[in-house]
């Protein structure tokens, strides 16, 4: 078969896309993955009893928008990912905005600390469990991903698993965040970010193979 009508046979077979398709699949990734998370959260360790005594206190805001503010460029990031030809600019360095933030404050606060009660600050109640239960939280939300990413056409499969990898660990955190009784800034920075950064890799080591076209 010569080349041209190769050409012609497979533009003839070509359906439109239809219009918004990567939003629409995010959209739906993130919101059954999130109730996935959610619903994890609740049947595995339930709601924070004091969540609504919580809320009075700046420092749970502050816990919820450190992830957040990780999710918002990780889903950029993610969709751009998943469009050829799409320059990825500058959003990659809003990344680690939250977590330099989250950092010093907790350097503020270790500073102010008598050293006897330092790790307290760092270790908390639960810094043993904390990483793994975020990942754990996570999984739905990055089946979800890794289900509007297969459908699109990530052209850097590894690069685009580690960031659905984050971004489904963002939403994770921010879920598990409604569970965990910890609000020093000092755990925040160890142990969040390092239960972002597991999924992280994991969605790399799986997006290299998975991703693939």
């Amino acid at each position: 078969m010569k080349t041209d009508d190769l050409i012609a046979m497979l533009a003839s077979d070509t359906t439109p896309v239809a219009p918004h398709a990567a939003r629409k699949r995010f959209q739906t990734a993130l919101l059954l993955g999130g109730l996935g998370a959610f619903a994890l959260m609740l049947l595995n360790f339930g709601v924070r009893p004091d969540l609504l005594a919580a809320t009075a206190l700046p420092m749970f805001w502050i816990k919820l928008a450190f992830p957040l503010a990780i999710a918002v460029p990780a889903l950029v990031l993610s969709a751009r990912l998943c469009r050829p030809g799409i320059r990825l600019g500058s959003i990659w360095k809003m990344l680690p905005l939250p977590w330099l933030v989250i950092a010093a404050m907790a350097l503020w606060a270790l500073a102010h600390t008598a050293p006897e009660s330092r790790w307290e600050m760092v270790a908390g109640k639960t810094w043993i469990t904390c990483a793994l239960s975020i990942t754990f939280i996570s999984g739905p939300v990055l089946l979800g991903v890794f289900w509007a990413m297969k459908g699109l056409a990530p052209t850097r499969p590894a690069l685009a698993g580690a960031s659905a990898g984050l971004l489904s660990a963002a939403v994770g955190t921010l879920v598990y965040a409604l569970h965990c009784p910890e609000m020093q800034a000092p755990f925040l920075a160890i142990w969040y970010l390092l239960g972002m950064l597991i999924p992280t890799a994991l969605g790399a080591l799986i997006g290299k193979h998975l991703l693939r076209w």
